[in-house]
Formats: structure tokens, sequence, C-alpha cells
């Protein structure tokens, strides 16, 4: 059994042929987020009939079982990521798109600090600072 029929069985989902392409360009996206219409592209090019509704569905359906998920980083389109279990923050470069995930100890305890502060205790938390290149 490949390891994505065991990530989605794991998940309570049944394996379909949809869901297993989309979670392998998922899994080889590196650091990349996709859109549900870079999915559907990914897709197209490999030769796949799989719908765009499909392809939503599926996004939508892998977010609710905790493998994907879901931002909001540019202009009201929702990428998605698997979800690897660790937490980390994003830069989004305004000129490129680029985005570069970090993860800093020191943002974090700080966050925690003024959370606790205000009489809070931080539940979740998603931290996206926009950027771009030094002028020289």
């Amino acid at each position: 059994m490949t390891s994505e029929n065991q990530e989605l069985k794991k998940a309570g989902l049944k394996v379909t042929l949809p869901r297993v392409k989309i979670l392998q360009i998922l899994e080889n996206a590196g650091d990349r987020h996709f859109s549900a219409d870079d999915v559907y592209r990914t897709l197209l090019d490999q030769g796949e009939d799989v719908g765009l509704a499909t392809v939503y569905r599926v996004l939508t359906q892998f977010e609710t079982a905790g493998l994907v998920m879901r931002h909001h980083f540019e202009a009201g389109t929702a990428v998605f990521e698997l979800a690897k279990g660790e937490h980390h923050d994003h830069m989004i470069c305004l000129d490129s798109g680029r985005v570069i995930e970090f993860v800093d100890p020191v943002i974090e305890k700080r966050q925690h600090e003024i959370a606790e502060e205000h009489g809070f205790e931080i539940e979740d938390h998603s931290l996206i600072i926009y950027v771009r290149p030094k002028k020289k």
C-alpha cells in the first residue's frame, strides 16, 4: 500500500484516484503553496481527467481531515500546504509572490508573553509578514 493510501485511510478518507493524485502533488510541492487552480493545472499537465470542482471538494475534505492547511496570503486566493505537524510562520514577497517559511523561537515566546500580559492563552495563531527586497 502506498504512503498516500495510508495517509488517506488514517485520515478516515476513502482512497480514490483524485485524492491520491492531489495528495501526491502536495507532497511533492516542497515549500510551495498551491491554490486549487494550481493543483488543477498540474493535474491537467499530468493528463489526469479531474474537474476543478473535484479539486476544490478534495482540498476541503483534506482540510477537514487535518491533512492540509489553508492560507489566505494574496488578494483572496486560498493556498494549501500539507499539515506537517510543526508550527511555522510565513513571509510573502510582494514582488515575486514567493512564500518563505520560518520558525523563530524568540517571536513565538514574545507572542505568548503578550497574550499572557493581556490575560489570555494562545490557542492558535498565524503570522504572515509581507516583504519586498531591500533596495541597494
